[in-house]
């Protein structure tokens, strides 16, 4: 049996997004909690992101989301990465939130070690993705829309990254218009 590479692409990067998942799960976290979620989205799920990634440029007038939404309809996947809880603190009183205490910090403002894991998270992600060889990009838009759509239940920061096997990665330049 004969086995063109093309013919395999959309089922090596979902195969490949779960190592990709695991290397972000086992990233630090801070004080050993782990607050963070991850997901992968494909096909149609793809579609309704880049979809709402339109509609939110079309209510907030930030024209990068539609050449955002248009290079994710090129991706195989897309990886999303986020934390749950991000008002929960972590009781370091570090004060990198802008208060001095835990204790001080209003319940709506974000603890930043949350917000530190989701970036570890992300970075090994990353590092694994590099490995990997394969296109992607980090894109806070996609993971606005993400959130919007309820993609990740009771998560507040999410961020999504991109895969696809091409001969030129598809997210570097992000040229590539939406097709409405």
């Amino acid at each position: 049996m004969i086995y063109n590479e093309r013919d395999l692409r959309d089922e090596a990067v979902r195969a490949l997004s779960e190592a990709i998942m695991a290397a972000a799960r086992t990233a630090p976290k801070a004080k050993g909690r782990d607050l963070v979620e991850i997901a992968m989205v494909t096909d149609e799920h793809i579609v309704s992101l880049s979809q709402a990634m339109v509609k939110i440029s079309e209510e907030s007038g930030l024209k990068f989301l539609l050449r955002d939404a248009g290079n994710i309809l090129q991706a195989q996947a897309v990886i999303l990465i986020g934390t749950r809880e991000p008002q929960s603190v972590c009781g370091l009183n570090c004060g990198y939130c802008g208060y001095a205490t835990c204790e001080a910090k209003p319940e709506c403002a974000p603890c930043v070690m949350n917000s530190v894991d989701v970036g570890i998270a992300i970075g090994s992600a990353c590092s694994k993705i590099a490995d990997l060889r394969l296109d992607s990009r980090v894109l806070f838009s996609a993971g606005w829309a993400a959130k919007k759509l309820g993609l990740l239940p009771e998560v507040d920061t999410i961020f999504a990254i991109p895969l696809s096997v091409s001969s030129k990665n598809p997210f570097f330049d992000r040229k590539s218009p939406v097709n409405k």
